[in-house]
């Protein structure tokens, strides 16, 4: 998963619940974090080296906390191993979850967890953390020793990690996957109907015929969740109106959605939902991939986090291969691809122990580490040369689109920037798949959006220049 721009779901999943996060009674205890002084953990430190930059104490805990989604957990288990090997005298306790927001955000202000995997639908909103004064300030990390090689842990990192996790001008979240996002279809299916797999709309809108005669619908999708969809409404207004549209969407300027080309990269999708091209019914992510798995549907649009999150039901002899979002005739950034890093995690700056949460980041980034994460999730780490030596043809697919990829990577900040406005996308990116937006009334409604958080001076703003 994976890639996350936000990547990752699970950047990405993380912001499914950000909007309510104000109103929770925890959000009470994160301002009480704010502008407070970061804990001091003076029982902790011990003498600094290359191996314990951070100057972790032998005889000490970190308590980490993992999120288990569709990436599961066991990569984790692995990089335990990896940290107790350097660190045999440190105890690490770790659990898993997926209720991250539920369990953690209470603890904020008091006694947190020292090392938080920020991630899934019910996830901590990243902005509200780093404006409470919440969150650690990780630019030490970057700058450390990697853990077995070469270099400073910056220097292993893929393209867009660090500005990824960058907010403020300070790095705050180390994203520990790298996920491609795109058109999901079973090879093998396409080979016996002797069907080309679209690059463009109109191919698409050519082949969705023979698939329908098969007793198949052409597309399925996540209709509970709206930031599912969102991924492929933003990375086609990347493809068809350029990078620069995105920025001034992300950087809330003057009618950014009135932008050429925006309009036009959403018609194809009101164009699919009044074709009734769409699976029928409401399913959510995995009920979703399971019935594009059981052949009701042709393609699917996910992240490459999906093949381990759904191991458990691939059919014999299903080859799951990930194709580019479809562009359209004209388009500015046609062979951009949606990728970047996700998964994020996080140091609460009350945490008790901080330097050995930030060792354990280092494990985690470690060539070891990653290797384990690629071999085990079927999707890259956010560590260069993590799938290099993983034998997987989903994986193999998603290594070739990136070969292939343009100049840029598609990358979408405004729903890291404002909750309200990333609850509002969700909203009508729902709405417009079930076909009760036509794409102008979406592109209207989200003007609309921006411009009262534009308006709102209580709002802190956010930009991106890149």
């Amino acid at each position: 998963m994976s890639v996350s721009p936000d990547l990752n779901r699970r950047t990405l999943l993380r912001r499914a619940a950000a909007a309510g996060l104000l109103v929770t009674p925890a959000a009470g205890l994160l301002s009480a974090c704010a502008g407070s002084e970061p804990a001091k953990n003076d029982d902790t430190g011990g003498a600094k080296s290359k191996d314990n930059p951070f100057g972790v104490k032998d005889g000490s805990a970190v308590k980490v906390v993992v999120f288990n989604g569709g990436l599961g957990d066991q990569w984790a288990k692995e990089d335990m191993a990896i940290f107790k090997a350097k660190h045999p005298n440190i105890t690490v306790n770790m659990s898993s979850t997926q209720k991250i927001k539920t369990e953690e955000q209470p603890k904020m202000a008091t006694q947190p967890s020292d090392l938080v995997m920020n991630s899934g639908a019910d996830s901590m909103d990243r902005s509200t953390l780093i404006n409470e004064g919440a969150i650690e300030p990780l630019d030490d990390l970057l700058t450390a020793p990697a853990w077995d090689g070469e270099g400073t842990v910056a220097d292993t990192l893929l393209p867009g990690t660090v500005s990824d996790g960058t907010q403020n001008g300070k790095f705050y979240v180390v994203n520990v996957a790298y996920t491609v996002w795109g058109n999901w279809y079973n090879a093998a299916l396409f080979k016996r109907e002797g069907w080309q797999a679209p690059t463009t709309w109109d191919e698409f809108f050519a082949l969705a015929p023979k698939i329908k005669a098969k007793g198949m619908a052409p597309y399925v999708h996540d209709a509970v969740h709206g930031y599912y969809p969102r991924w492929a409404l933003m990375a086609g207004i990347w493809k068809s109106a350029g990078k620069q549209a995105v920025v001034d969407i992300d950087n809330l300027k003057d009618n950014a959605w009135k932008a050429d080309g925006v309009l036009k990269a959403l018609e194809p999708w009101e164009k699919l939902v009044k074709d009734k091209l769409l699976l029928p019914g409401k399913l959510d992510h995995t009920q979703s991939q399971q019935a594009w798995l059981d052949g009701k549907a042709a393609f699917i649009q996910v992240g490459t986090w999906l093949k381990n999150e759904m191991s458990a039901t691939i059919p014999p002899g299903f080859e799951l291969t990930l194709s580019d979002y479809w562009s359209n005739p004209g388009d500015k950034a046609a062979k951009d691809v949606y990728a970047g890093s996700g998964e994020g995690f996080v140091v609460p700056s009350k945490a008790p122990n901080k330097e050995a949460a930030k060792e354990f980041l280092r494990a985690i980034l470690s060539k070891a580490g990653s290797a384990k994460f690629a071999e085990l999730t079927k999707s890259l780490a956010s560590t260069k040369g993590s799938g290099d030596n993983v034998q997987d043809s989903a994986l193999a697919s998603a290594n070739a689109l990136m070969k292939n990829a343009g100049p840029d990577l598609i990358s979408v900040k405004i729903w890291d920037f404002y909750a309200d406005l990333d609850k509002e996308s969700q909203n009508l990116s729902e709405e417009l798949m079930a076909g009760r937006l036509t794409a102008q009334q979406f592109v209207d409604k989200m003007q609309a959006a921006a411009d009262k958080v534009a308006k709102d001076s209580s709002i802190k703003k956010q930009t991106r220049t890149a």
